[in-house]
């Protein structure tokens, strides 16, 4: 019941919801201790509160982190969606490409079905330097899942990973698109306000720039 009441507040992907998300979802860690579901749930919270710039102390955030994915392994290192969570959390807090991909792809041939074993695989390639086969997984994520509730999520993937290719115009069609499902995530506007900068559209940049004061 922890578990499933932090999911909304997860979904939300504010500073306040993940706040709340982690208060519940360490709740339900202490209820049951070999809840792996709830372990890595709260790893990608305190991970995205480093990667959002929410945290106020960011190296507490990368420590649980890190301790809650390899916590989340140690209950349960078959289960597709642990798996998952855990290769994009140490695809940003650690940085172990070769590891991450190897779990990210055990995660994906376990449920290639799933969204977020997919969603998690676009994230570690990405990171790795590979935004090509990043791309091909968010892409992928979208067909499991297309009304998905953190679709937005998998869009600015999309998003970022073009603007590594330098297709700038692509990202700024898809990041729009990001924004049509959640108009509160501040890394969309975050790139955006790259693409824009970097094709001379400074007005817009400056825009975009503005809404991520705005938001945070």
């Amino acid at each position: 019941d922890f578990y499933l009441r932090a999911m909304p507040q997860y979904y939300l992907t504010t500073r306040e919801g993940l706040a709340e998300a982690i208060r519940l979802f360490r709740r339900a860690l202490e209820l049951d201790p070999g809840f792996a579901s709830a372990a890595t749930a709260a790893g990608v919270c305190h991970m995205l509160n480093v990667a959002l710039s929410y945290s106020n102390d960011p190296q507490f955030d990368r420590k649980e982190a890190v301790r809650l994915l390899r916590l989340a392994l140690s209950i349960d290192d078959s289960d597709p969606e642990t798996l998952a969570r855990a290769s994009v959390t140490s695809a940003f807090m650690v940085g172990d490409s070769e590891a991450e991909i190897e779990m990210a792809d055990r995660a994906v041939a376990l449920n290639p079905n799933s969204w977020i074993t997919w969603q998690c695989r676009g994230h570690v390639y990405r990171i790795a330097g590979l935004p090509e086969e990043a791309i091909r997984s968010f892409e992928r994520a979208i067909r499991m899942s297309p009304v998905d509730p953190r679709l937005y999520t998998t869009l600015t993937g999309i998003g970022q990973a073009l603007i590594e290719l330098r297709r700038f115009d692509e990202a700024i069609v898809v990041l729009k698109k990001s924004l049509r499902q959640n108009l509160s995530y501040l890394a969309t506007y975050r790139l955006l306000a790259s693409a824009f900068a970097h094709l001379g559209r400074g007005a817009e940049a400056r825009e975009a720039a503005a809404r991520v004061l705005e938001i945070d």
